[in-house]
């Protein structure tokens, strides 16, 4: 099974050839920028707000690293939300700290572009979005046919609305995509699992010492010995490590060992493959993902202009002609399930595909309340099947593409691109 295929992804929007070609030769090949709502400036306010742009960069370990400069707990750094670490990259970051001593963290490959204090805290809904300048090179066909197919492509996407809104392959881990796999054995209350399935569990392409590390240590089961060879680098790794070396057995608090919200990502990384399963399999029946279908939860727009997963709408026969026109407007998108403990599952078709992909792994909705982690219970919700893009545009020269365009949050530039590449996509 390739690697798409592992985390649910199958199938395209698009009935096009692709451009091949590669992307992220360099962190420079893949440029993004944060589109945000940021805090009000307040002056002597509580919070310190900064612009950063970093350059080959995971948020977590950026956070761990600047939190370690600073001498503060890294649940005093906040972000809006992650971005890929072979990248260059432009976000916001909130600080319960003095700016001046932010504004005087000096990291290689890190720029604290400006600051300012705040008395309110960054939130997710901060976040509207993501601007990206992306460069695909060596690209399998000539400049002509590249852009013949760039436009032909565009041209499908823009009558779907968007793209299939895909979780990218990065959203599981772009080496090594497991975090659905561990995120699977904490729903199943499987600790132990999870705690080896992310410190052990090699996977092939991955550092040849981290590979050979963990390699070791799915053989052995020593987690001391392991503490001794895994390289400082794999700090996480490490800190779950010690602990089970100080406390064997204790897989629950050794999870407790990594930041909040990578433990959440493996519950939302299984979420995220169910999905990416649904969507598969409805594109795979043939059923439109652009065009609302009786059964159907359709999402509306919120006043950000945002799929507004709070409320979404049933589609019945005596509405589905409204719905279907608020859908081809923009108005509203047709969603999928983001499967949890209390969200509402749709009916029809729809229905049918969402209850057996639960059935097939053995799911309940109580299974997403974890007593022993009760921070990582989720209620699940729903998600646009289609994302939107805008400002979409390209140049082509001798072997390179290179797109711009503007997602909304949450949505995938990667899965954007491999309706144009049409080849795997890292």
């Amino acid at each position: 099974m390739d690697a798409e295929a592992a985390v649910g992804i199958v199938g395209h929007g698009t009935r096009t050839t692709g451009i091949g070609g590669r992307i992220k030769d360099s962190p420079e090949d893949f440029v993004v920028e944060e589109i945000s709502s940021p805090p009000p400036k307040v002056e002597g306010g509580r919070y310190t707000v900064a612009v950063v742009r970093t350059r080959n960069w995971e948020t977590n370990r950026l956070v761990r690293e600047m939190s370690r400069r600073l001498g503060v707990s890294r649940k005093r750094i906040r972000f809006a939300g992650t971005k890929d670490k072979r990248a260059v990259t432009t976000q916001l970051f909130q600080f319960d700290v003095a700016a001046e001593r932010v504004a005087s963290l000096r990291l290689s490959d890190v720029e604290i572009r400006d600051t300012w204090t705040t008395d309110r805290r960054l939130e997710i809904g901060d976040l509207m979005g993501n601007r990206f300048r992306i460069a695909v090179r060596n690209l399998a066909v000539s400049p002509p046919d590249a852009e013949s197919i760039l436009a032909a492509a565009s041209a499908e996407l823009e009558v779907l609305g968007g793209f299939p809104n895909f979780f990218g392959l990065q959203r599981f881990g772009s080496i090594r995509p497991i975090t659905h796999v561990v995120g699977r054995h904490i729903v199943r209350g499987e600790f132990k699992e999870a705690v080896d399935a992310y410190v052990a569990n090699p996977i092939a392409g991955e550092d040849e010492e981290a590979f050979e590390a963990r390699t070791q240590l799915a053989t052995s089961g020593d987690y001391a010995e392991a503490l001794k060879e895994y390289p400082d680098v794999m700090s996480f790794e490490k800190a779950l490590l010690n602990y089970l070396v100080r406390r064997p057995g204790d897989h629950v608090g050794a999870l407790h060992e990594l930041p909040f919200n990578l433990l959440m990502m493996f519950v939302h990384g299984y979420q995220s493959y169910l999905f990416n399963r649904i969507l598969s399999e409805r594109m795979r029946r043939g059923l439109l993902i652009h065009e609302p279908l009786e059964g159907d939860l359709v999402l509306p727009l919120d006043r950000r202009g945002l799929p507004d997963a709070e409320r979404p709408l049933a589609v019945e026969a005596s509405n589905v002609a409204k719905m279907r026109r608020q859908v081809r407007e923009g108005k509203a998108f047709v969603s999928g399930l983001l499967f949890g403990s209390e969200v509402a599952l749709a009916s029809g078709a729809e229905g049918e595909i969402e209850h057996e992909v639960i059935a097939a792994e053995g799911l309940k909705p109580e299974d997403f309340v974890i007593p022993s982690i009760p921070r990582l219970s989720s209620r699940g919700t729903r998600r646009a099947l289609v994302a939107s893009v805008r400002g979409l545009h390209w140049s082509v020269t001798e072997g390179t593409a290179t797109l711009e365009f503007e997602l909304p949050r949450g949505a995938y530039a990667t899965s954007l691109l491999r309706e144009f590449m049409k080849g795997q996509i890292t």
